[in-house]
């Protein structure tokens, strides 16, 4: 088992939340909003101010700059949405393709929703001209759920369950085969059922695709 973390954040655990401050939360929630309507280059200051019904003064009182307030609203949005995988992840009840197939359940579902829609389509498309907003999604956002299933990965190695040799790899491939048929499709804006059925079936696969390459035969 690879010891050594590769990804870019220090733990797998969000960073603590800061203290409850609703004018912080005001200002968030219209960033949200602007953010995933204009996208970040076509959204100012001045739109997201008139958006949380806040001055320009406040505003900056809060944050330093656009880039700032993006990184803050990624960060947000991603421990609000990661919240899950590390429930499931700390609670490890079941076995292994069971625990496997639910995070990819939960993983897939968070992908699905229309803000992590937006939010991916928005760093995709302004990447190019801000490369800066990448690594504010991958420290914040990706990297982060990397981690929670590598950490996964490395309860099951240690329980005997799996054999993996490098579980950062490995990780990377559980997410990968997440994204396969629905999320990618969706992405695109291509029609594909996204039914809940639908939905379980690829978490069922990806968690049988995975035991077939890892998993340690019972005696």
């Amino acid at each position: 088992m690879a010891q050594n973390d590769a990804f870019p954040t220090q733990s797998h655990e969000p960073n603590a939340a800061l203290p409850p401050n609703p004018k912080r939360e005001q200002i968030l929630r219209g960033a949200e909003s602007v953010f995933l309507e204009h996208g970040y280059e076509g959204a100012s200051m001045s739109q997201i101010a008139q958006r949380a019904k806040v001055s320009k003064g406040t505003l900056y009182n809060h944050f330093e700059n656009k880039a700032d307030l993006f990184g803050a609203l990624v960060e947000e949005l991603s421990r609000g949405k990661l919240s899950t995988l590390f429930q499931r992840v700390d609670s490890m009840e079941g076995d292994c393709k069971e625990v496997l197939s639910d995070i990819a359940e939960r993983f897939i579902r968070m992908l699905l929703s229309p803000s992590g829609l937006r939010l991916y389509r928005i760093i995709v498309s302004e990447a190019p001209h801000f490369p800066n907003l990448a690594d504010i999604f991958w420290q914040h956002g990706f990297g982060r759920t990397l981690n929670i299933i590598k950490k996964c990965l490395d309860y099951w190695v240690e329980h005997g369950d799996l054999a993996i040799d490098d579980s950062v790899f490995a990780a990377e491939q559980f997410s990968a085969l997440c994204q396969t048929r629905l999320v990618h499709r969706r992405r695109f804006e291509l029609p594909v059922d996204c039914s809940d059925d639908q939905i379980r079936f690829i978490a069922q696969s990806v968690g049988t695709a995975f035991m077939k390459l890892y998993g340690v035969p019972k005696s």
